[in-house]
């Protein structure tokens, strides 16, 4: 009884002491009402100034000439005819373009998803073979199977390429050509090659198609001429986009590697999109893999659900690229323009008898409702550009950098680093 007693006890004084170690819960973010109703910044106000300043000076003056008895007004049955109408298409337009923008959302998001689970496999199931199997001489014609160093690092090539695929989508979508953007300084693996500005084709005194980096300052060759139209497809530029690259050239190393891959202008339009060609190169170092026997510990099975990877990225980014080649017709927005403008040019007419310079204001709300639900249908339309309410994908990208890049600094990869589990009975 004595030691139940005392079980008892401790189990109390344990459960009392729990409390202070638990940590504290953050407190919930406060529901703001007030705040938000009188901020100015992240607001549609600033976009619909001027459309809502129009009505009110149309209302004042329909007011005024009321003021001076004029007697210019409608009947009541027009407005309630327009407001009907007018609803239903800003319903339609409002729910539209949040649909692009959450397709958007949804397929980014599943790229990123899907380079976190491919950079996985690839950093734990690509391994070297087993050491029974390593004693045997490589055939002939091909090539020896690489050091454990040597594996390391083109496995971290291999993850730094699957990295460049959302910065390469990102700068895809928002149609900013070329390599020479700062963010992709340490995302591109240093020998790739500038597809965007120069083509590649096989040498004849080496077939092999490997990577290779080009220094127009070591070669002594004019660089190509940038000017002649995009090396690669681009998507609708945005009004927000950028047209100079913030970094001029950061990949371009001060010397000739010794890769034998001869370069040259593209002499014809045919182009593909840079993402699609990092995906190419992601596949063909899958393919590297599978063949020299270092994707044994996964075998075909592994080697597919990869590839489905690979293939699921390009499939999301044709979605996006769906989102941004379409926009809502032109001739859809026009007419909704004017239906809305059209109800509000009518609304005083129909007020100013029975409210007299009341309906300054009670217009202006009106308006600002209307034009605002517009407004904020126009902005997120097209969610992958750089305006405020647009997606933030240099954030969901320099995030998934910082995750990918503390795969390869920090965490081991094909079984390093592995130890048994102990269950605390002891050794049989």
């Amino acid at each position: 009884m004595s030691d139940i007693g005392t079980k008892g006890s401790a189990k109390r004084t344990l459960t009392s002491v729990l409390p202070s170690l638990r940590p504290k819960r953050k407190h919930l973010r406060k529901y703001s009402w007030l705040p938000d109703v009188f901020r100015i910044k992240g607001s549609i106000i600033s976009r619909i100034f001027w459309p809502v300043t129009t009505n009110t000076l149309f209302a004042t003056i329909i007011a005024y000439a009321w003021h001076n008895g004029y007697r210019i007004m409608l009947t009541n049955s027009v407005v309630p005819l327009l407001s009907v109408v007018v609803g239903l298409i800003l319903v339609f337009r409002n729910g539209s373009s949040y649909d692009r923008f959450w397709e958007g959302r949804k397929c980014f998001a599943t790229v990123i998803s899907n380079v976190r689970n491919l950079s996985r496999q690839i950093w734990v199931n690509v391994a070297l073979p087993p050491s029974d199997q390593d004693d045997t001489p490589s055939k002939k014609g091909k090539a020896p199977v690489p050091t454990a160093s040597q594996l390391h690092r083109i496995k971290s090539e291999a993850l730094h390429l699957c990295l460049a695929f959302p910065f390469a989508l990102k700068h895809y979508l928002r149609g900013e050509d070329g390599l020479s953007w700062s963010d992709y300084h340490d995302v591109l693996p240093k020998n790739f090659a500038r597809f965007d500005e120069v083509g590649y084709q096989k040498s004849k005194s080496d077939l092999t198609t490997s990577y290779h980096t080009i220094s127009n300052k070591s070669s002594g060759r004019s660089s190509p001429d940038l000017g002649r139209g995009d090396a690669t497809k681009r998507v609708r530029p945005k009004r927000s986009k950028q047209n100079l690259p913030s970094q001029s050239t950061p990949l371009l190393s001060d010397a000739v590697t010794h890769r034998t891959v001869e370069f040259r202008p593209f002499a014809d339009d045919n182009s593909l999109p840079l993402p699609l060609i990092i995906a190419h190169e992601i596949s063909r170092l899958l393919f590297y893999f599978r063949r020299e026997g270092l994707l044994e510990t996964v075998g075909p099975a592994g080697m597919n659900a990869m590839n489905a990877l690979v293939q699921s990225m390009v499939d999301n980014m044709t979605a996006m690229e769906r989102v941004a080649n379409t926009p809502i017709p032109i001739s859809y927005g026009i007419h909704l323009k004017q239906c809305v403008t059209l109800y509000l040019f009518a609304l005083p007419l129909t007020l100013v008898n029975d409210l007299g310079w009341m309906t300054i204001p009670i217009v202006t709300v009106v308006a600002f409702t209307f034009m605002g639900i517009e407004g904020i249908a126009d902005e997120i339309e097209m969610p992958f550009g750089n305006d405020p309410s647009d997606l933030p994908l240099d954030r969901y990208c320099h995030d998934l950098k910082e995750e990918i890049l503390y795969i390869i600094e920090r965490l081991p990869d094909s079984g390093e680093g592995i130890y048994g589990y102990d269950d605390g009975e002891g050794d049989d």
